[in-house]
């Protein structure tokens, strides 16, 4: 019989954890299906991104809602970055609210949906109000669900182009594990796809694997210890990825921990008042020389301050500012980018999560079972909008 995260599958079914638990461990296996459908679909790809790079102007929109939407976050600065265009994460429940100031500028936009469903009606609708605001806008759709709104509203439109992620990536569970990291390794990918990153991706597998089993057992402790609140902090798309790894905890615990995120930077200005005996903080650690200096900086003053309950550096660089206090490792991606980091660093607050979860009581599979939460959100209407 299989196991996930120390449990059995017989364990894992009576605590309603079992998706959770395999859709987290499963991420590695899911990247390298990912890149081999990335690999197969490159021609008509590329294809489609030479149409739209054509534009010198072009503006890159990546959007989604929750998760989804932080998956852009993770990856905007990075992208702007390597691909030196504007590239820019809205979430669709921003842009849905708000087109005409998003969409205010009439600049040839590729509009990036991250979707594990497709059919959350933020997503739909960010679709046709950008169609209706733009002049000239394309649409690159990831999403995991074939049968969903948004992968059947772009086939046979020339201006979209829809990849598919591998089907078990169709999380099963309430909480967006697999999808996320997939969904964000494709658009990593195609956005960048003038470079084969097939090595830095096997780099990044093989290193989560071998940390799913490193770290399961101390964070399994860790969970046991009752902070109340629980902080994550990174810089450029890593404070994306501390948003994603905040949600998924008080998505796990139903809200019984409070979660926030910020940047090392931003921490200062106000949002540090919340840290006292009962605080957990997280922070993750950039591997461009100049970033780090700011993240070890603050690193160093919270430890200083003695405040905080725990504060842990999650890094893939060691050095003495790092190892004077808590810290997890991340081996063999000493050079790394930061983007190839998003992948083995949302693996810790993953597996911190779903353990919390557990030790509160919770069922991670369905931590709201009363309904206020749901997989695929409800109670929303879309209303007409006139440019």
């Amino acid at each position: 019989m299989n196991q996930y995260l120390g449990y059995s599958e017989q364990e894992l079914e009576k605590l309603s954890a079992f998706w959770t638990a395999k859709e987290v461990e499963q991420q590695p296996s899911c990247w390298r299906k990912t890149q081999a459908t990335f690999r197969e679909c490159f021609p008509a790809i590329e294809a489609f991104m030479d149409k739209v790079l054509t534009h010198q102007d072009l503006r890159i929109v990546m959007t989604g809602a929750g998760t989804s939407a932080f998956a852009g976050r993770a990856l905007a600065p990075a992208l702007a970055e390597k691909t030196g265009r504007r590239v820019e994460a809205v979430a669709t429940t921003d842009l849905v609210s708000n087109p005409y100031q998003y969409f205010a500028e009439d600049l040839p936009t590729l509009l990036v949906s991250f979707a594990r469903s497709g059919n959350s009606p933020e997503s739909v609708a960010a679709v046709e109000l950008a169609n209706q605001c733009l002049t000239n806008c394309y649409h690159l759709v990831l999403t995991c669900n074939g049968n969903g709104k948004l992968y059947k509203n772009s086939v046979g439109d020339n201006r979209c182009f829809a990849l598919l992620m591998p089907a078990e990536t169709n999380d099963q569970s309430f909480a967006m594990t697999s999808s996320f990291s997939s969904m964000m390794l494709a658009a990593f990918s195609v956005i960048d796809l003038k470079n084969d990153h097939s090595k830095e991706v096997e780099r990044l597998c093989l290193c989560s694997e071998g940390l799913v089993k490193e770290i399961n057992m101390p964070f399994s402790n860790i969970a046991t210890l009752d902070f109340s609140r629980v902080i994550y902090l990174g810089s450029g798309g890593l404070q994306g990825l501390a948003q994603e790894s905040a949600l998924k905890l008080l998505e796990l615990t139903a809200g019984k921990v409070v979660a926030m995120y910020d940047s090392p930077l931003g921490f200062r200005h106000g949002p540090k008042s919340i840290v006292d005996s009962d605080t957990l903080i997280v922070v993750y650690i950039s591997n461009n020389p100049y970033t780090r200096q700011y993240d070890l900086d603050l690193l160093n003053e919270l430890r200083r301050d003695k405040i905080a309950s725990k504060v842990i550096a999650v890094t893939a660089q060691l050095d003495e500012q790092v190892t004077n206090g808590d810290y997890w490792h991340v081996p063999a991606m000493e050079t790394a980018t930061d983007i190839e980091l998003l992948f083995p660093y949302i693996i810790f607050a993953q597996i911190y999560a779903f353990h919390r979860a557990l030790a509160l009581g919770n069922t991670p599979d369905n931590p709201c079972p009363t309904g206020e939460v749901n997989r695929v959100v409800q109670g929303v209407t879309i209303h007409n909008f006139n440019k």
